[in-house]
């Protein structure tokens, strides 16, 4: 019957060509889902393979965090080992550090223009417990990481650089040595490209709005009241995964983010780690780049909804004005936020929820050192 209908239905042309049944769906562009879908590229040159977003530009957190090149801080490992067994956290930290040298491998140091100046972690005065705890652990900390790193002191006492980075109120420094700093606009640029390269088709724009799957295919509705089909397909939307499957244990949680105007002379190189890894900072373009702060807000930054808060808006600049660079007038550039996937285990959740679909979400805020195993690692089990 016709219909007057203003709905935007698809054509012929665009459901045979563009949109047909008969192909694997990869669901969200960032960093996990474009690494399952070339790696399924490489299981299966003939496979043919869509990618969808809803954004313009991948959604949560892939283009929106800090670039930081990190696999553990000791506060962060401390406070794990109180919660888990220390064979749990250490695997942890090996995939992390795995997964950051398989993403270099892949892309090449140049294309993510990553810089190896250190991961910091800040100590100011009210902090003196805990740093004189990671103080006791450093020697075994060094035991474990060395089978991961392969240096012999991956954590090491740094308080001789202080002098040169004009902080106010920070009493110790912490490096971890193995860590680094990448350019994440960089890195999924030419990873995008790299996937278009490979004969896969990448759509934005596209919001999905119900998701079903059975033994003969994946289903989805749009928000344009299209109707698709797919042999199979794998949900990458990390922070967002609940949207589609309300059942799956994984959280959402906004980190709110400001970079500056250029700084003149900034002493600053490297990325730090403040208060747990709650709040960090880092040199980009002779620019500060400071975020976090969800832990004075939980509840309300446990939302996969985009903006701000006055109250950590307030602290980051705080931040920012007394103790990182004090007595500075400094202007903000740009804010934005960015959508993590958490969760009450801290391992990512890729599994099957049945013969033709598989997910690969709940990175922890760690999508750029796990991102790219994690992917592939879906890859492989759809493709079983």
């Amino acid at each position: 019957m016709f219909s007057n209908s203003t709905q935007n239905r698809l054509s012929y042309w665009e459901s045979s060509v563009f949109l047909p049944p008969n192909q694997t769906l990869v669901l969200g562009s960032g960093i996990v889902g474009l690494n399952a879908a070339l790696h399924l590229r490489e299981l299966d040159p003939q496979r043919s393979i869509v990618v969808i977003d809803r954004g313009a530009l991948p959604s949560g957190a892939s283009t929106k965090n800090a670039g930081f090149a990190c696999f553990g801080s000791m506060t962060e490992l401390l406070e794990d080992l109180e919660h888990r067994p220390a064979s749990e956290v250490w695997a942890l930290v090996e995939r992390r550090f795995r997964g950051l040298q398989r993403l270099r491998e892949k892309l090449g140091d140049e294309a993510i223009r990553y810089e190896a100046l250190g991961g910091y972690e800040v100590f100011r005065a009210e902090e003196k417990i805990i740093f004189e705890a990671c103080c006791d652990q450093l020697s075994a900390f060094n035991q474990e990481a060395k089978a991961i790193t392969g240096m012999n002191e991956t954590y090491v006492l740094a308080n001789e650089n202080l002098s040169n980075m004009g902080f106010s109120g920070v009493e110790n420094l912490i490096l971890n040595r193995g860590e680094g700093q990448i350019n994440t606009g960089w890195m999924m640029k030419n990873l995008l490209q790299r996937t278009l390269n490979a004969g896969i088709q990448v759509l934005n724009g596209v919001e999905i709005t119900h998701l079903s799957h059975d033994s003969s295919g994946v289903y989805l509705q749009t928000s344009e009241g299209w109707n698709l089909q797919f042999a199979d397909a794998i949900v990458a939307t990390n922070g967002f995964a609940r949207r589609l499957l309300p059942d799956l244990p994984v959280t959402p949680a906004r980190n709110q983010v400001l970079v500056t105007e250029p700084i003149a002379n900034l002493p600053i190189k490297g990325c730090f780690h403040y208060d747990r890894g709650y709040f960090y900072f880092r040199d980009i373009d002779g620019r500060i780049l400071l975020g976090g702060g969800r832990n004075l807000d939980p509840q309300a930054e446990q939302t996969d909804e985009f903006g701000h808060t006055e109250l950590i808006s307030n602290s980051l600049l705080s931040l920012l004005e007394t103790v990182i660079l004090p007595g500075q007038k400094v202007q903000i550039a740009q804010w934005w936020s960015g959508i993590l996937g958490l969760g009450a285990e801290k391992s990512p959740i890729i599994r099957k929820l049945g013969p033709r679909l598989a997910v690969a979400v709940r990175m922890g805020g760690m999508g750029v050192a796990i991102g790219t195993l994690v992917g592939e690692e879906a890859a492989e089990l759809l493709w079983e």
